[in-house]
């Protein structure tokens, strides 16, 4: 990597003393939910900074969650399948929206309830990360043909329901809770794929599709500004916004700097959707003859959808040095 781009060391994070880490969201974040409740899916297959274990997931049955829970599922929604079937929004997939997870939640410190758990305060070494979600919310509408302007106006409806789940966890005594934007979905090689254009100006300067990433932009914006309220009535908790919208932006100006083949940044190396994809019968990632690149580590993109694991290893470094100074830590991140 030339020395001119460096990375935080976010070993330094563990200074932040983090003993128990809650999580909710979808795909990016489920550690196992949704291969429990489905073992046939292809992600059930291998392959598949704390300084705590990897979360074990809710549904799964006889694990430690000594260092916290993972509730997030993929494929899960912010909004429940009836609030989306009340606006013309089939789901294609699970219905374990994020509401469903906050009651997980309440389940299972109910649980521990004969455990120091759950007394006032002694979550104050917990980290809630309440998201990413809504992505999928969003890419639902679009499938069921709606347009840019119906989905943004579905914005505020699923806002509302991270907002009220970072109260839910609040008043369950956490003190540390992370709200990450969503990331550019204009620039998934799966969009680009089912919505490519002749039109160059529907298109930015990295071949993202336009229309898209303002939405989620509108998304990321109005989140932030449930932020502020939710600090200005919380003032003993600390909510922090994830800027995992330029995050990725900067991951993708700088791929080739970085080490990724910038020709293919908005390719997937598994399924080969994005904007050059030609034959659109190919199944996705993990069917019967799907094609699998040799060398994913050159690749942002894993499946059209998700990143590949050195993806998310740089996009992990910029936005837990982001976050390190607003949390309760006892130092900076540092970068080599």
């Amino acid at each position: 990597m030339p020395s001119d781009l460096k990375l935080p060391d976010i070993r330094i994070f563990r200074s932040c003393k983090i003993g128990r880490i809650y999580q909710f969201g979808a795909s990016f974040s489920d550690t196992g939910n949704d291969v429990v409740q489905d073992p046939m899916l292809a992600s059930s297959r291998l392959p598949y900074a704390a300084g705590i274990p990897l979360l074990n997931p809710y549904l799964k049955n006889d694990v430690d969650f000594t260092h916290g829970v993972n509730f997030a599922v993929g494929g899960a929604t912010a909004l429940s399948a009836k609030a989306l079937a009340e606006k013309d929004i089939m789901l294609d997939g699970t219905d374990n929206s994020l509401g469903v997870q906050v009651e997980w939640m309440s389940n299972h410190f109910a649980s521990q309830c004969n455990t120091n758990i759950s007394t006032p305060g002694s979550l104050h070494d917990s980290l809630f990360v309440v998201g990413e979600i809504g992505r999928n919310d969003y890419h639902s509408a679009y499938r069921r043909g709606k347009t840019f302007r119906d989905v943004q106006n579905m914005v505020p409806d699923v806002t509302e329901i991270i907002e009220n789940a970072v109260k839910r966890v609040i008043g369950f005594g956490a003190s540390q809770v992370i709200i990450p934007g969503i990331f550019p979905m204009g620039c998934l090689p799966v969009i680009l794929t089912d919505f490519k254009s002749n039109d160059t100006s529907a298109y930015d300067e990295n071949g993202c599709v336009k229309e898209f990433n303002d939405v989620i932009t509108f998304h990321n914006d109005y989140l932030q500004r449930k932020i502020i309220m939710l600090q200005q009535e919380n003032s003993l908790a600390t909510i922090v916004y994830s800027d995992y919208f330029n995050g990725f932006k900067w991951l993708l100006s700088n791929a080739h700097q970085l080490g990724f083949d910038a020709t293919s940044a908005l390719e997937g190396c598994c399924g080969n959707d994005g904007p050059s994809r030609i034959d659109s019968s190919t199944d996705g990632c993990g069917g019967s003859n799907v094609p699998v690149c040799s060398n994913p580590d050159q690749y942002i993109n894993w499946d059209g959808v998700h990143f590949t694991q050195k993806a998310h290893s740089v996009l992990a470094s910029w936005v837990v040095a982001g976050l390190i100074p607003k949390l309760n830590c006892a130092a900076e991140a540092k970068y080599y």
